[in-house]
């Protein structure tokens, strides 16, 4: 019975039918470092001056795997003016992340947090989390699970978040 209410309660995030009450809104974004799939160190700090998307993900996420083509999408159309997507894979085994997102012709950064720290920092409880930063570095958006629509939810913040 606990697992199969375990079960249910997960499968409620991932589809994003729970929202985590999240304190990371209005705040700075915790700064990390990892490894990308392109073999350097990234730093979130880097980036300011840029709206960043970060995007925790999995390769059993089904969700994820649906939502991933329209972040390349997104990454595709507003690279040039200003916006980044990091894409943070907490799968164990990198070689699975990297096959999935070569599988997906995904091009934006993949890094791999298989120690689940920089998860901790995001308090991410569930996949996928999309946390989107302003060009000075804080969180101006937190997004728990993913349905069909939500890419044009990111698209309308990414972009009032570009024209700041």
């Amino acid at each position: 019975m606990r697992k199969i209410l375990l079960g249910a309660i997960i499968s409620m995030l991932a589809a994003g039918s729970l929202a985590s009450s999240g304190t990371l809104a209005g705040k700075t974004a915790p700064d990390f470092a990892l490894k990308s799939n392109s073999g350097a160190n990234v730093r979130l700090s880097e980036h300011r001056g840029e709206v960043v998307m970060i995007n925790f993900w999995a390769t059993w996420c089904a969700p994820c795997r649906q939502e991933m083509p329209l972040l390349e999408a997104l990454f595709s159309r507003y690279e040039r003016v200003g916006f980044t997507l990091l894409g943070v894979n907490i799968d164990d085994d990198p070689r699975r992340a990297m096959a999935m997102a070569q599988e997906l012709g995904v091009t934006f950064p993949v890094l791999f947090d298989a120690s689940k720290d920089v998860s901790k920092l995001y308090e991410v409880n569930a996949m996928p989390v999309t946390v989107i930063l302003d060009r000075e570095g804080s969180v101006r958006h937190v997004h728990h699970g993913y349905k069909p629509g939500y890419e044009e939810k990111y698209l309308s913040e990414v972009r009032a978040l570009l024209r700041e």
